[in-house]
């Protein structure tokens, strides 16, 4: 029988743009455009910027452009920091049925490949289109999820990314298979850097693993070999990750025919996924009933007992950092409810410390539903009431936040967000440039031509 990754590799050298229905391709632009305004607007975080130092001292031949610096580096290096720049604001997209996963994290195993051979934007567009495909597959293939049982989806990426990289590089059936294999074999990472006190890890498993993806596709196009059954075969994935119940046929059903990236979502707000339908709840609630921030009581929140356990434990309730901030469930109902909206700016230094948003965080309670977790994770609901110092009390349901396939955003939308994050980076002119190259994409004759659009044109701060 064929495996998994043959299949997978199979499916990649096969696809041509003529084969994707213009829905797939659009989205796959819309994201891209997405994902390169979360970079831009991250270029100049502290993070980044030390990643970016890490980068500049490895070196690396110049091959392919870092997001806002301009700067060339080897295409490996380049994916990494690309995909961090994407990741860095938790702000880009989000897909989760079973197991949750942003596939745009691996949007730079395409783009730096893709810069190096200057391929066209028709074949960018095929990169990005298998990237989505396959990730979106894995997530479906596993009951509950391997994130239900305690690794991350960096695990599921390190297993895409070096067929996404390899399509871009030209490797042979064999070589793609191989690099799945050198890839999928040294790359699961455990749930723990998205648990308790947030680090700089949690942004950056899922870009390692689609650095992982690249590097084993370059180390695969010399002819280096890598498990062929690396899913099926003896102490492979299925008999090592056994706490979970696999279904083979989810990983390849449809490739090629149906195509699932239009069931992608976006974020409207820059937090982890589970927060949103609490947010969106908040904001509603206090606009509608024009309730005062200052005259609030308490908020309940009824939700996932996964949310309420790794959303607010304690660490949840004190955050010191963006990366807890931004996974503290509290934290950003009490955002919501202070300012009306949810923004990266509320995420940097000197906001996490603002005296109002802290006064409201003891007086948010987190509580897991069990009729929630039942509906858990095709439906994400969250129940939300407000209560008012005069004893009024408001209650919300959300099933499905905005940016989801049920509420999806327009072209407009997506476009908005994009200046949005780039505008500090940006001259409103080069925005204009990007969001018309971004949505003419097929037209480009290098991809090296829309790297360079990438890059800053306003001054540091």
């Amino acid at each position: 029988m064929t495996s998994i990754s043959r299949r997978m590799a199979q499916f990649a050298l096969g696809l041509r743009y003529a084969d994707i229905p213009e829905a797939a391709r659009h989205e796959a632009k819309r994201f891209l455009l997405d994902s390169v305004g979360c970079a831009l607007a991250a270029v100049d975080h502290e993070d980044m910027l030390q990643a970016y130092d890490y980068v500049r001292r490895v070196g690396g031949k110049a091959q392919a452009t870092i997001i806002g610096h301009g700067t060339r580096t080897d295409i490996a290096n380049a994916a990494l920091l690309n995909a961090l720049l994407i990741r860095a604001m938790d702000y880009n997209d989000i897909y989760w049925k079973q197991d949750p996963s942003h596939p745009s994290d691996i949007l730079p195993a395409a783009l730096a490949p893709a810069e190096f051979r200057e391929l066209n934007g028709k074949e960018l567009i095929v990169g990005m289109v298998i990237a989505y495909e396959l990730e979106m597959r894995l997530c479906l293939a596993a009951t509950p999820g391997v994130r239900e049982v305690g690794w991350h989806h960096a695990t599921l990426t390190q297993f895409v990314s070096p067929i996404v990289a390899g399509r871009m590089l030209g490797l042979s059936e064999d070589q793609l298979v191989a690099a799945c294999g050198i890839s999928g074999s040294s790359h699961f990472t455990l749930g723990g850097v998205v648990a308790g006190h947030l680090t700089n890890m949690k942004n950056t498993a899922d870009p390692m693993a689609t650095e992982a993806g690249v590097r084993a596709a370059v180390l695969a196009s010399t002819g280096y070999s890598g498990p062929v059954e690396l899913f099926e075969g003896k102490e492979g994935v299925f008999h090592v990750l056994n706490q979970v119940a696999w279904d083979p046929d989810a990983m390849t059903r449809g490739l090629g025919s149906e195509f699932l990236i239009t069931e992608c979502g976006y974020k409207a707000f820059p937090t982890e996924a589970l927060t949103h339908q609490p947010i969106t709840a908040v904001l509603e609630v206090m606009e509608e009933n024009e309730i005062d921030p200052h005259a609030l009581r308490s908020i309940l929140v009824k939700t996932t007992t996964r949310g309420a356990d790794i959303l607010s434990d304690p660490s949840k309730y004190d955050p010191q950092t963006k990366e807890t901030a931004d996974h503290s469930l509290p934290y950003c109902v009490a955002v919501a409810a202070a300012q009306g909206n949810v923004l990266p700016s509320d995420f940097e230094t000197d906001a996490l410390r603002d005296p109002f948003v802290r006064s409201l965080l003891g007086k948010i309670q987190v509580v897991a539903d069990p009729s929630i977790d039942a509906l858990f994770p095709k439906v994400k609901r969250a129940i939300v009431t407000v209560t008012t110092e005069n004893g009024e009390s408001f209650t919300r349901q959300e099933d499905f936040a905005k940016g989801s396939p049920e509420r999806p955003l327009s072209d407009e939308d997506v476009a908005d967000k994009f200046r949005s994050n780039a505008a500090s980076i940006l001259s409103e002119r080069k925005i204009g440039r990007i969001v018309n190259t971004t949505f003419a994409l097929e037209e480009i004759e290098t991809t090296s031509d829309y790297m360079r659009l990438l890059t800053r044109s306003r001054p540091s701060r």
